[in-house]
């Protein structure tokens, strides 16, 4: 019998019914090597990581059809995401008009739905992790749907801002959930890359599909700006349908036995960062800056929360890898395991800092509509992500953005557009498409099969906190040169340092993928390595000395 203070996951042996468990999060120390295909009997002593893994990932049997139906489901699911808020910010003109708004009133409307679901991504990520990502992305789907429809009969600003926020709680639940979904239904291989690499398009599409039809209906239509919104719920509910139909439910026994929330460590992440991007958003426009009372309050009061929250899920992990620990309901698992960061000799957390940094320097440029080249790059990952070792998708990307940045930087405003600016939009979104693809394939590449949706929470919420520093970071650059600028000059200097800050983080990310990815194969290779004998050591648990499968049971008391 089971023991239900930790996180197993049952595993199928071979082809028979016997059932054994796999109950430690394995802090790996070369695992990006891991290759989740469908092996071997656990329990053999010579099996390498990558197929014990696999056989804990038990890929889904499904038609073609099925498949892509599923890929279009949470594709569709991004491009709703990207697009709730770009049509929101070119309706924006037209919303001041009709309730009398002054330009400081429009910017929650833009503001709160990014906000909301980029705080609690981690949080409905461990749920889907827990409860299974159907469910999540269904419900999350459906939530959405009845929150973005509402928006649409809003009658003032604030039940517009107050709806927003409430919209972008389902959004939090669907991205996570989709991320897992995509690792859970695609074994590693061709057919994975593509799918993530499809997913990854529909932010490109969803941008210029929110920006393209918000407008047109907003221009055209007799309800203007909450046209889009009703739109936006059909194809939210169009992806519930298709996710009901279409996506495989996790098995109970792939997920976790302990399904208890860490509540406490919920509360504590979603406060402090809901708190930080607050004050990053609102720094450079309160009333004394960043000298402000209640900036600095709320500053210091969210980085404590989330200084808390690393000591509290670090307590939790401890309490869990203890075998004589005794269970409690105060110390379920924890929302996080700290030890992932380390996963791969650090080469997740590297990954998750290079997403933070690509989103800090695509903030100053992406502003241009570069869909075409964004599925471009897609297609190209989707393409060569099984041939291409991650360090060239991921260097060339941070690069090519950074040197838009640069492009942008050194701009002649008395030169042609084909010199300048049209290079730099076309290479301005490789860093963005190349490393979330890449990304989000390399870090599910290295999490368990029960660590999908929150892997992906966290991915994104990198992203998320990437895109405010970005946009905090420029802005400071750009008022500092502004205020140094005399009355009736132009403020091509202060743009200009603005892209000196994205050049300069682009250059950081090219960096730290040489260093920590100069060794990494393709992140879409199928094919199993040899691992380490550290990481036999690790998983030894799951055999005894003669290969034949261990019963893990656990021996903590019951209150």
């Amino acid at each position: 019998m089971l023991s239900t203070n930790r996180s197993p996951f049952q595993m199928t042996v071979g082809a028979d019914t016997n059932v054994t468990t796999m109950e430690r999060d394995a802090d790996l120390d070369d695992a990006d090597v891991v290759e989740l295909e469908p092996a071997t009997a656990v329990g053999s002593k010579t099996s390498s990581l990558g197929e014990k893994l696999a056989d804990a990932s038990s890929p889904v049997r499904r038609s073609n059809l099925q498949a892509v139906i599923v890929v279009l489901t949470v594709t569709m699911a991004m491009i709703v995401n990207t697009g709730n808020a770009t049509a929101v910010s070119i309706s924006l003109p037209t919303m001041a008009r009709e309730w009398n708004l002054q330009e400081a009133d429009l910017q929650w409307p833009v503001a709160a739905y990014p906000l909301s679901s980029g705080c609690l991504l981690l949080a409905f990520g461990r749920v889907a992790d827990l409860y299974g990502r159907k469910k999540t992305f269904v419900a999350g789907s459906i939530f959405l749907t009845i929150f973005t429809m509402a928006c649409g009969f809003a009658n003032n600003v604030v039940t517009l801002d107050i709806l927003r926020a409430i919209q972008g709680m389902g959004a939090a639940a669907t991205i996570p959930a989709s991320l897992g979904i995509l690792a859970h239904q695609f074994p590693p291989g061709r057919a994975r890359s593509a799918a993530f690499a499809t997913f990854a398009a529909g932010a490109p599409l969803g941008g210029a599909f929110g920006t393209a039809v918000g407008g047109a209906l907003t221009e055209y239509t007799a309800k203007t700006w909450r046209s889009s919104f009703w739109l936006m719920a059909g194809l939210n509910l169009l992806s519930a349908i298709g996710g009901f139909v279409s996506i495989t439910p996790d098995l109970k026994e792939h997920l976790p036995l302990d399904r208890r929330i860490d509540w406490l460590g919920s509360f504590l992440v979603t406060a402090g960062l809901v708190l930080i991007v607050f004050v990053l958003s609102q720094g450079e426009i309160a009333p004394q800056q960043w000298r402000t009372p209640y900036i600095i309050a709320l500053l210091v009061i969210g980085v404590f929360l989330l200084v808390v929250f690393v000591f509290w899920i670090r307590y939790l992990e401890k309490v869990q890898d203890d075998p004589d620990a005794v269970i409690s309901v105060w110390t379920p698992p924890p929302i996080m395991r700290l030890s992932l960061w380390r996963r791969a000799e650090g080469k997740y957390a590297a990954m998750m800092v290079i997403a933070f940094v690509n989103c800090v320097m695509q903030t100053v440029v992406r502003f241009l509509p570069m869909c075409v080249s964004g599925l471009l790059c897609n297609v190209l990952v989707g393409l060569t992500a099984a041939h291409i070792p991650v360090v060239y998708l991921a260097a060339v990307g941070t690069a090519a953005t950074g040197c838009a940045s640069l492009l942008f930087a050194l701009i002649d405003p008395e030169a042609t557009y084909w010199a300048y600016g049209f290079p730099a939009a076309i290479i301005s979104v490789m860093g963005a498409d190349f490393v979330f693809s890449a990304g989000t394939l390399y870090v599910a590449k290295v999490s368990l099969p029960h660590e999908q949706s929150v892997t992906g929470a966290i991915f994104n919420t990198m992203t998320q906190l990437g895109t405010a520093v970005g946009v905090t970071v420029s802005t400071v650059a750009f008022n500092q040169i502004a205020q140094k600028t005399p009355d009736g000059q132009d403020a091509l200097r202060s743009y200009v340092a603005a892209n000196w800050v994205g050049f300069s983080f682009g250059m950081i990310g090219m960096v730290l993928s040489i260093l920590f990815f100069r060794n990494v194969g393709a992140v879409g290779d199928r094919k199993a390595k040899p691992v380490s004998e550290e990481e036999s050591r690790a998983l030894k648990p799951l055999g005894d000395e003669k290969g034949a499968p261990v019963d893990s049971t656990s021996t903590k008391a019951q209150p």
